[in-house]
Formats: C-alpha cells, sequence, structure tokens
C-alpha cells in the first residue's frame, strides 16, 4: 500500500490528509480542513491575508493530519500539493512546504491540478464514482461539464462562458443581504420561497439545441445576476408603497427576497441538470459524479438524481466536507499521479491557472 500526504492551499483553506491504497482500493487515514473565517468581514477572499493564514497554519495542520493518520513523515511514500489553479500566494505558501518536505524526507513531490482532485473526491467516500462517468464540476471558480473515459483521460463538453455557479450563488447572495459566502444561504433561504414567482429565464438552455451547437453544453450565469438584480431593485422601489398601504414591507420583502432566491436557484439547477444529463445520454454514461463547493447544494444534488433516474444513471456527490477544498482529494489524485510516474522536481512553481491534465476537446 501506498502512502500519500496531500497539501492544500489554493484558496481560503489550509487542508492536509493521508491517504493509503493502490488503484481504486483507496482508505482515507485523516482530514485536517482550516477554514478561514476573516473574509466575511470582506464579502470575498483577500488574497494577501489567505497567504498569511495559510503561512501560520500550514505547520500545524500537516502535523494534526500526520498525528491523526498515526505516522510520522518518514512513514509517507510521496507528498502531493494542489499547484494550480488558485491565488498565487496561497498556492506558494502550500507549494514551498511540500517541496521542502519532499527534501527533507527523499520522498517524491506529486503536483496535483486542483480540479483534478475535485474529480476524485466522491471516489473517496463512493466505490462506485469511477471512470467511466459523466462529471460535473462546479465551483466558485469554475464550472464545467466533462466526460471521463478513465483517470487522466477528460474531454470537456461545456464550460462556462463568464462565471461559474458558486460565483453567481456568492453575487447573488450579496445582493439579497446575506452573510458570504452566500451559496448555503442562498439555499436555505429559497426553501422559503415561492416556486414560479420569480420564473428566471434559464441561463442558455433552449429546447431546439441540439448536439453540435456551440452552446449546447456551456453555461452562463451572468445574465441571470443582473436578473435578480433588477428583481432586488424593484422589489426596494415598491417597498415604500407596501408601507403605505399598511402591508408590513419588511415581512415583504424578506419573502420577496426569499422567493428571488427560490427563482434564481431553480434556474441555475435547470440549467445545470439539463446539461449534464445532455452529457451523460450523449455518451451513454450510467454514472454522474459532481464536484466542487456547490456540490453541497442538496436541491442540485435532487434534481440531478430525478432526472438522471429517467435513463437509469447513478448521481454520486462527496460529503460537505469533501466537495469545499479539502487535501484528500489531492491526496487520492496524487495516488493516482503517482502511479503514473508523474512527479516534479523541486524547482516546481506555483500557477493562478493552467490546464487540467488530460483534458482535451470534444
Amino acid at each position: 500500500m501506498t502512502r500519500v500526504l496531500g497539501i492544500e492551499t489554493s484558496c481560503d483553506e489550509t487542508s492536509a490528509a493521508v491517504v493509503d491504497g493502490a488503484g481504486d482500493d483507496v482508505v482515507l487515514r485523516s482530514l485536517v480542513i482550516l477554514s478561514q473565517d476573516a473574509h466575511a468581514v470582506f464579502g470575498g477572499v483577500v488574497p494577501e491575508i489567505a497567504s498569511r493564514a495559510h503561512l501560520t497554519s500550514i505547520v500545524p495542520v500537516v502535523r494534526r493530519a500526520l498525528e491523526e493518520a498515526s505516522l510520522g513523515s518518514d512513514g509517507l511514500d510521496a507528498i502531493a500539493v494542489t499547484y494550480t489553479p488558485g491565488l498565487v500566494g496561497a498556492l506558494l505558501v502550500g507549494v514551498s512546504y511540500a517541496k521542502a518536505l519532499a527534501f527533507a524526507t527523499g520522498r517524491p513531490l506529486v503536483p496535483v491540478h486542483h480540479l483534478e482532485g475535485h474529480l476524485f473526491a466522491a471516489a473517496l467516500e463512493h466505490r462506485d464514482a469511477i471512470p467511466p462517468f459523466t462529471a460535473l464540476l462546479v465551483s466558485g471558480g469554475h464550472t464545467m461539464v466533462i466526460d471521463v473515459a478513465a483517470w487522466g483521460d477528460y474531454r470537456l463538453l461545456g464550460a462556462t462562458r463568464d462565471d461559474a455557479a458558486g460565483e453567481a450563488f456568492d453575487k447573488v447572495g450579496k445582493l439579497l443581504g446575506l452573510p458570504y459566502p452566500g451559496g448555503r444561504h442562498v439555499e436555505a433561504l429559497a426553501l422559503q420561497g415561492v416556486p414560479g414567482r420569480y420564473p428566471f429565464t434559464r441561463p442558455m438552455l433552449r429546447q431546439n439545441q441540439r448536439p453540435g451547437d456551440a452552446d449546447y453544453f456551456d453555461v452562463s450565469f451572468s445574465g441571470i445576476k443582473t436578473a435578480v438584480l433588477r428583481a432586488v431593485e424593484d422589489g426596494a422601489h415598491d417597498a415604500p408603497a407596501d408601507a403605505a398601504a399598511g402591508g408590513g414591507s419588511a415581512s415583504g420583502q424578506a419573502q420577496r427576497h426569499a422567493d428571488i432566491a427560490r427563482g434564481f436557484q431553480d434556474a441555475v439547477i435547470g440549467t445545470l441538470v439539463a446539461k449534464t444529463a445532455r452529457a451523460a445520454r450523449k455518451y451513454g454514461r450510467t454514472r454522474i459524479v459532481v464536484g466542487g463547493g456547490v456540490a453541497c447544494n442538496r436541491a442540485l444534488a435532487a434534481a440531478l438524481r430525478r432526472e438522471a433516474a429517467a435513463f437509469g444513471a447513478t448521481v454520486f456527490t462527496p460529503s460537505p466536507r469533501l466537495a469545499t477544498d479539502n487535501a484528500a482529494m489531492i491526496a487520492r489524485a496524487g495516488l493516482f499521479r503517482l502511479a503514473r510516474g508523474d512527479v516534479a522536481t523541486l524547482d516546481l512553481n506555483a500557477y493562478a491557472t493552467a490546464g487540467l491534465p488530460g483534458l482535451r476537446a470534444a
């Protein structure tokens, strides 16, 4: 069995984990995630603050992960680290530490692409979440539909043309006065909303789209953010009239915001489900794997399962702990890359963006 330490510092979580195994028979031995709270004040991640927090956290987080796995650094077979994509300053903390540890222990250094990590996350909890499958990667920075024929063999079918789904949730949360990050708060508020009161158009989804059309699998969320902004502004203009009529504008505004959240979420989920189902049907996949922070959205998972059941497909989603940015998925992807001999030298650098290894156009 091969033991791999994973390190993840691409954004605002400092995380370390240990996995061991071979092939698809892998066991998670430990996982430590330290999330940064300071960014909530600013309504978004501040890169310099994130980097400084990683600097103070990386050593105790790695030490705790090794302790929970009952290992010392000499018990590892390799060190895997996220090197792209993400905030360069944050990534550099993890990469620099991983390089130092690899040098000190003489262990191989395995560079891992953050998005490939998300593809592996569900497999840590669901043994059948293995290729071939259709993948929906939905996070604050990316939205992609990928056909995964095998680990390392990825076909890009569709992607966002502007904003990622997670970013849209966060921006809409801000428009509705919700705390950052907005995704889970929008989901909770949408539960109180009345379906259909704000029937936002499902972005980039038309019934007459056909395979081969440029927008058949692609998505776009900038337009629906604008539509939500206008709905919120229209509601604010109506509030004085509601108060004058004695209608209780505060409660009325709260219900409007819930209805807007429901309309927004229904439109985004409707688009994501339709595009993913199209991909699975086209390539005959009976497994669908969801990865990224938005995979925590229970309404998305439920809608995707209902749609997949219509053509006999099974949907796999990671638990919230493995859907967020975490080192377990990095260690798991690192185990795969190590078996292929994909190791780095000590001049490994961090990059804000880079292509996913093995990804090709449809």
